[in-house]
C-alpha cells in the first residue's frame, strides 16, 4: 500500500461526501494504490451511516467505529494503528484542513529525501477573539513549562513516513494522550509548512476541554508544576523565618508586639488556599499514574467496515 489518509469523525455528517471526493481526487494524482480510513469517535450524529455507506461503494474506504467517545487524539491513534500506507496522511475530516493539502505536502517530501515528516502550521490563527487568543496562551504555557518545545499553532494535518508512523505507535498505551508532544519527542526530520486553515465558525473544543488539554499536556511532559510546589514551598517557609526572627527582634528591643487578627486569618486562608491548590496538583499527577497502571486501552474497536471483512 502506497498511502494512507487517516481522519476521524465526531459530528461530521455535513462534510464527510465532501471530504470524500476531495481527498479521494488529491489521492488519485499521487497514486491509485492508497486507502481512506473513517475513524468514528463516538460520533452522535450520522456520521458513521455516511462512512459506511462510502465504503459500499468504494473499496478504498475503510471505516472503524469505536465503541464509543474516546477523545480525539484516542482515535486519531486508532487509526494510525490500522494505517497499512508507507505513506500516511492524517488530517481532519471537518474541511478546516483542506484535504488538497496531501498534494502540497507530497510535492515538499518527494522534494527533501531526508525529511520524514511535513506538517502545517496556520498562517494566522482561526476564529474570533476567545479561540486566537487561548490557542496562543496554551502555546505559550506549554513550552514554557515543558522541556520540549512544540511549534505554536500546528495543524492536525501532515504526511508522515511509515518508520515515523511505526515509532509515533510506541507510545499508544500511554493514557492521556497529547499528540503534538509525542509527535515532537518522536524526533526524526519534520518540515513545517505554513497553511490557511479555514473557520467554520465554531469548535467541538469547548473551554472545559481546552482546560483539560492543557492539564493533561502539561502534566504528562514535564514535572514543572512539582518542582513550583518546592519552590514556593521553601520561599513561603523563608518568608516565615524572616518575619519570626523581625518579631523576636522587635520583642527584644521594642518590647511592644502586637499581632492583629486579621493578619493572622488572612495568612491562614492564604496559606490554606496555597496547600489545597498543590495538593491538587499532585492528585493529579497521581490520578495519571493511577490510570497509566491500570494498563487499560485508549480506545475500544466495535466495528470494522472493510473489503477485507475485519470485524
Amino acid at each position: 500500500m502506497k498511502l494512507s489518509t487517516v481522519t476521524t469523525m465526531y459530528c461530521s455528517a455535513p462534510y464527510l461526501n465532501e471530504f470524500y471526493e476531495r481527498i479521494a481526487t488529491a489521492s488519485e494524482k499521487i497514486t491509485s494504490d492508497y486507502e481512506i480510513i473513517f475513524v468514528n469517535d463516538g460520533s452522535p450524529d450520522d456520521s458513521l451511516n455516511i462512512a459506511v455507506s462510502l465504503y459500499k461503494k468504494d473499496p478504498k474506504v475503510r471505516v472503524i467505529d469505536l465503541s464509543r467517545n474516546f477523545g480525539h487524539h484516542e482515535a486519531i491513534m486508532t487509526g494510525l494503528m490500522h494505517a497499512k500506507g508507507e505513506l500516511v496522511f492524517l488530517v481532519d475530516s471537518d474541511l478546516e484542513e483542506e484535504p488538497e493539502l496531501l498534494e502540497r505536502f507530497y510535492a515538499e517530501y518527494s522534494k527533501n529525501s531526508n525529511v520524514d515528516v511535513v506538517y502545517g502550521i496556520q498562517e494566522k490563527r482561526k476564529g474570533g477573539f476567545w479561540e486566537k487568543n487561548s490557542g496562543s496562551l496554551f502555546y505559550i504555557l506549554f513550552n514554557k513549562m515543558s522541556d520540549y518545545k512544540i511549534t505554536a499553532n500546528q495543524l492536525t494535518a501532515r504526511l508522515m513516513c511509515r518508520k515515523y508512523v511505526e515509532s509515533l505507535l510506541l507510545y499508544n498505551k500511554e493514557s492521556g494522550l497529547f499528540l503534538a508532544g509525542l509527535m515532537k519527542i518522536t524526533g526524526y526530520c519534520q518540515m513545517a509548512i505554513p497553511v490557511k486553515k479555514i473557520s467554520k465558525g465554531f469548535s467541538t473544543y469547548s473551554i472545559r476541554k481546552k482546560i483539560d488539554l492543557l492539564t493533561e499536556s502539561i502534566t504528562s511532559f514535564t514535572a514543572y508544576p512539582l518542582k513550583m510546589i518546592f519552590h514556593f514551598g521553601a520561599f513561603i517557609s523563608s518568608v516565615s523565618f524572616l518575619f519570626a526572627l523581625y518579631l523576636i527582634l522587635r520583642k527584644f528591643i521594642c518590647d511592644n508586639v502586637s499581632i492583629g487578627w486579621s493578619s493572622v486569618m488572612v495568612s491562614l486562608w492564604f496559606v490554606g488556599g496555597v496547600l489545597m491548590m498543590f495538593m491538587g496538583i499532585i492528585g493529579v499527577y497521581l490520578a495519571k499514574i493511577y490510570i497509566q497502571v491500570k494498563g487499560r486501552p485508549i480506545a475500544i474497536v466495535r466495528n470494522i467496515y472493510s473489503k477485507e471483512g475485519e470485524k
